[in-house]
């Protein structure tokens, strides 16, 4: 069982949980170089194994941290690596006058909006502490989600092609989607993740194709419930289930 570190931020702008991420992301990064420097001192030279093969093999610790962030942002539209800017349908000069931020982001994904009341979770793991595959880390992060809303009634689901957690994704007219999600992976540590609609305002998503998903709609646990949920309750709940879906221990 792997120990995450959990830390609620509160609200944030944001750029400055970006940076902040990338500071975590970086840190782990270097901890994994400067281990794999010391498998010359441990092992015989001409080895083939891999470089973590290795470190297992001579009892090398790398001393990565993991945690689980959780936060609320400032209202801003990110677009992912792989978005469109006609996905955007709103001025960058409309954004100001609104009082929304705008950011071209590193992670995966289309265009997207965080804002007060949204439960956004940014897990920085060491995915070769876990396993090293993209496909089954974004499978578990939806699997929080859907039991989190279980808790509250609902039934989230996955739709075929389309990362997040839905509601009815197979009945056309009715498919809305509750969480979206996009991560970015270097040398197999995570950053960035989901933002779960709570009682967000879904107005802001009138102004964006949101996850470049043409007509879909995008839901809350307020809009579901027709019921204000409060955001500590939710982030004790995501936080209990990411322990048990990824069999951590946060602190």
């Amino acid at each position: 069982m792997q120990n995450v570190v959990f830390r609620d931020l509160g609200k944030m702008d944001y750029l400055s949980a970006w940076n902040y991420q990338e500071t975590l992301l970086q840190e782990n990064v270097q901890a994994k170089m400067d281990a794999r420097k010391q498998i010359s001192l441990a092992v015989a030279p001409g080895e083939t194994s891999s470089p973590t093969d290795l470190i297992r093999s001579v009892d090398l610790p790398v001393p990565t941290v993991n945690y689980l962030l959780l936060l609320e942002h400032l209202p801003v539209y990110t677009l992912g690596k792989s978005g469109l800017p006609e996905n955007i349908l709103i001025t960058e000069r409309e954004m100001e006058q609104k009082g929304i931020d705008f950011f071209k982001t590193n992670r995966g994904g289309d265009i997207t909006f965080h804002g007060p009341e949204q439960l956004v979770g940014y897990p920085i793991l060491d995915l070769e502490k876990f396993y090293t595959d993209i496909g089954r880390y974004l499978r578990d992060l939806e699997e929080v989600i859907i039991r989190t809303i279980a808790t509250y009634g609902l039934k989230g689901e996955r739709s075929p092609g389309e990362t997040g957690v839905w509601l009815e994704p197979a009945i056309p007219g009715k498919a809305r989607k509750i969480c979206a999600m996009g991560v970015r992976c270097s040398r197999w540590i995570t950053m960035h993740g989901f933002a779960l609609n709570v009682n967000t305002d879904l107005s802001y998503f009138d102004h964006i194709i949101p996850c470049g998903i043409q007509n879909k709609q995008v839901t809350s646990l307020k809009k579901e419930l027709n019921a204000t949920i409060p955001m500590q309750d939710v982030k004790e709940r995501v936080k209990q289930n990411f322990e048990e879906v990824f069999n951590v221990k946060t602190g």
